[in-house]
């Protein structure tokens, strides 16, 4: 080839990694620019949180408490699926740092609070250019442990350091439980992410025509939010469900390889995670095309009976379960007055009756905050058989889920599902319904979808 200059190493052994080179090393240790990187910290998250350790240890005095950030999960080969700490760990340090450790050690009156975080690659290090995981000419510039120190108001050590404790208390239900009253802080970020997730309901609304038009189907629609969950938040707080026509019922439908069928029902439910990681969690059924059938909304205006009789019951000293009796107990008398029960209101009510629960084998709520089912490890004493109190935020969900394969049914149901989800605060008087922006009524939905999707 004429011009062409063949490597020194052509015809022989591949060359060896880079950094087995002594050019390379030679090159690579020096002139690199200082660069003074900032610990993405809000000063008010890091309030929050030393509250939280606070309280933390009040809970548990006398006992050494250790909280791990966690790692990423390996997806396939080398490659891992994105980094997410653990839930608590963000409550107790606002630090969103793959690996890092929180430990409290007792002392009188208290705990000694240290954070202990892996120290970033810095030029002149082997790992600056060898790890993927820390180097920064793989992650980029990250803040220094001086700076986490700073941003934080806690002593940070390298993870080098760092000997596990002999004695640490398991604290995951203690954690739980007092994760479930969420602070003036906390509160504000669950606002936000909701009301960034009414702002992904109006752009997947958008894109219907679009995705009827182009046959780009549910996936277009869960894409959708997605990005626009990843542009204003961190991400999806869960897995979205974005289920048309038979798929509505499925109760978690995130596969979403379907059309987006005309005339058939719609239902989205999505949740906006915050930068801070707190999350939101709405459902609406939307009717595709702008209109309800009679038969649709004849099921959807009896699961907005049993959402209104839901929310109407929390409220501070209520039992956290009786909003759920309260929609399920609308829902088995519209079911029976259809002629879909095999046995009486009175029997099917019954705790060895539930034949109802054909028909919405879930539950109609759960806590909600970091996780999507947050305070998920409590005791049932502190969770389900336990009073609201005020700074709870919770989902009522009630549903109906009839399934397109199911024989049991008149024809002119199957395949129709209906969900309404809200976010509740439990104020000291009662509830806010934080994303009360998006219509629960089916007229109100028809004409929301109709403005959306002009």
């Amino acid at each position: 080839m004429t011009g062409t200059t063949r490597p020194a190493y052509a015809g022989t052994k591949p060359p060896r990694l880079a950094d087995d080179s002594p050019g390379f090393l030679a090159q690579i240790g020096h002139g690199w620019a200082e660069r003074d990187v900032v610990a993405p910290v809000d000063a008010a998250a890091a309030r929050a949180a030393a509250e939280h350790r606070a309280r933390l240890s009040a809970a548990l005095p006398g006992r050494t408490i250790v909280i791990e950030a966690g790692w990423a999960p390996r997806r396939n080969g080398d490659a891992n699926y994105a980094f997410r700490p653990d839930s608590d760990f963000v409550w107790a340090t606002s630090c969103q740092v793959e690996g890092g450790v929180l430990v409290l050690t007792p002392l009188p009156g208290g705990h000694d609070a240290v954070l202990y975080l892996p120290s970033p690659a810095r030029p002149g290090e082997r790992d600056f250019y060898a790890s993927p995981a820390y180097g920064e000419l793989w992650v980029g510039p990250s803040a220094g442990l001086d700076a986490w120190s700073a941003a934080l108001d806690l002593p940070v050590r390298p993870i080098s350091r760092y000997a596990a404790p002999t004695d640490p208390v398991d604290a995951g239900r203690v954690l739980s439980d007092l994760r479930m009253i969420k602070d003036d802080w906390e509160i504000a970020q669950l606002r936000a992410a909701v009301d960034a997730t009414v702002h992904g309901f109006a752009a997947v609304a958008r894109e219907v025509p679009h995705a009827i038009a182009e046959n780009l189907g549910e996936r277009w629609l869960q894409g959708t939010f997605d990005r626009y969950a990843r542009t204003f938040g961190n991400g999806p707080g869960y897995s979205t469900i974005v289920g048309s026509g038979p798929h509505a019922p499925i109760l978690h439908w995130v596969r979403c390889d379907g059309p987006i069928l005309p005339g058939e029902t719609l239902l989205l439910d999505m949740g906006v995670e915050a930068t801070s990681l707190y999350t939101a969690d709405v459902t609406r059924t939307l009717p595709v095309g702008g209109a309800f059938t009679p038969t649709q909304r004849a099921v959807h205006d009896l699961v907005e009976a049993a959402h209104r009789a839901g929310m109407a019951q929390v409220r501070p000293g209520a039992q956290y379960s009786d909003f759920h009796f309260a929609s399920m107990e609308v829902l088995v008398h519209g079911l029976a007055d259809w002629g879909l029960l095999p046995v009486s209101v009175d029997e099917a009510l019954a705790p060895q009756g539930q034949q109802h629960r054909r028909f919405v084998v879930c539950g109609v709520g759960h806590h909600l905050g970091l996780d999507v089912h947050d305070c998920d490890v409590s005791e049932y004493e502190q969770y389900h058989g336990a009073p609201l109190a005020a700074g709870m935020v919770l989902t009522v969900e009630p549903g109906l889920y009839f399934h397109a394969h199911d024989e049991t049914l008149p024809p002119e149901l199957r395949g129709i599902g209906v969900r309404l989800e809200d976010d509740l605060l439990v104020t000291p008087t009662g509830h806010e319904v934080l994303s009360e922006a998006l219509p629960i009524d089916a007229f109100g939905l028809e004409q929301w979808t109709l403005e959306k999707t002009r």
